[in-house]
């Protein structure tokens, strides 16, 4: 089967496509032909050498996928043969042929093509456990999303608002803050043109944003502190500014903040089964509904995904990019 690997670190160059056995599925897993795997920014991350695939974990890139089920292994009985599934993986997305287990694949939902759900699972896992698991989201509260336009970003727009919050986020142009309104947001904040700070402040009446999604870091980290509500929950998922602050956590203290974070890409199978049974029963019939949906910003062949690494390190993506097989 074909393959992308990274021959080295570096840019987007360094990815190749090559040629690989096709895996066999083990105690537990499906066999999935991959028709389309998304584009992470930990993806870029592996690639650039600052996050290795965990142990057992391949060295082809991607952690989403969706296709058919093409074989089961022992004990897999849950999606038959031909079976259209999306999945989280630990690796091997950016392939042909990939495993997983099958308690961290999902049935694709009714009206959502084999592209829209190949760029669904890393983002909806990762908005799941962080924004409504981690962070505690509940109806009649305020969201503050950094990045809206990113992949997570625009989940966690939908995902918050059909779940009843409000939603604030930041993005770096105009028609970045309107794909933000667009699709849900109550206030879109230009942070190259405002203090997000003060703009969160205003739209709360003072108040503060009660859950912050942020994946920026570096001096963010004490901004956000401000930002927060009294009770607020901070929920850290990257570190694009880097991870080291200086903060004044008086702040924490007479804020009562809660400053939380996660990886989702170690986690055990049994813990990643968790989070997609909780996404099977409260957000699938959504993307049913077409209450959610990903938004989907570009597709490039298997054989181009240099040139989606670019589209994605250039910042002017709005959704998802997706490889295409």
């Amino acid at each position: 089967m074909r393959a992308v690997i990274a021959q080295g670190t570096g840019g987007p160059e360094v990815l190749a496509v090559v040629e690989r056995p096709v895996p066999t599925p083990g105690e537990g897993e499906i066999l999935v032909r991959v028709r389309a795997a998304g584009v992470n920014r930990p993806d870029v991350l592996q690639r650039q050498g600052g996050y290795p695939p965990p142990p057992g974990a391949p060295d082809i890139l991607g952690l989403e996928i969706a296709g058919e089920v093409a074989a089961a292994g022992p004990n897999a009985a849950r999606f038959p043969v031909g079976t259209p599934v999306m999945a989280l993986v630990a690796g091997g997305g950016y392939a042909e042929y990939a495993v997983v287990h099958e308690s961290n694949a999902l049935p694709v939902p009714a009206g959502l093509s084999l592209e829209e759900a190949g760029a669904v699972p890393e983002t909806y896992f990762t908005v799941w456990t962080n924004v409504f698991e981690r962070g505690r989201l509940a109806a009649g509260e305020t969201l503050l999303v950094h990045g809206g336009t990113s992949g997570i970003g625009t989940t966690a727009i939908q995902l918050a608002k059909a779940f009843g919050a409000r939603v604030i986020a930041t993005a770096g142009t105009a028609a970045k803050c309107d794909a933000c309104r667009t699709l849900g947001a109550d206030v879109a904040v230009n942070y190259r043109e405002a203090d997000f700070v003060a703009a969160v402040k205003e739209a709360t009446g003072g108040r503060g944003a009660d859950v912050i999604l942020d994946m920026v870091g570096g001096d963010y980290i004490p901004r956000n502190y401000e930002a927060a509500a009294r009770d607020g929950r901070i929920v850290q998922i990257a570190f694009l500014n880097g991870s080291r602050a200086e903060a004044d956590f008086r702040l924490l203290m007479v804020k009562r903040l809660t400053h939380t974070g996660s990886t989702l890409r170690p986690r055990t199978v049994a813990e990643k089964a968790g989070i997609a049974r909780a996404l099977e029963e409260k957000v699938l019939p959504l993307l049913a509904e077409g209450r959610a949906r990903p938004v989907m910003d570009s597709r490039f062949p298997l054989q181009d995904a240099a040139l989606a690494h670019a589209r994605m390190e250039s910042g002017a993506h709005i959704g998802k990019i997706v490889l295409t097989l």
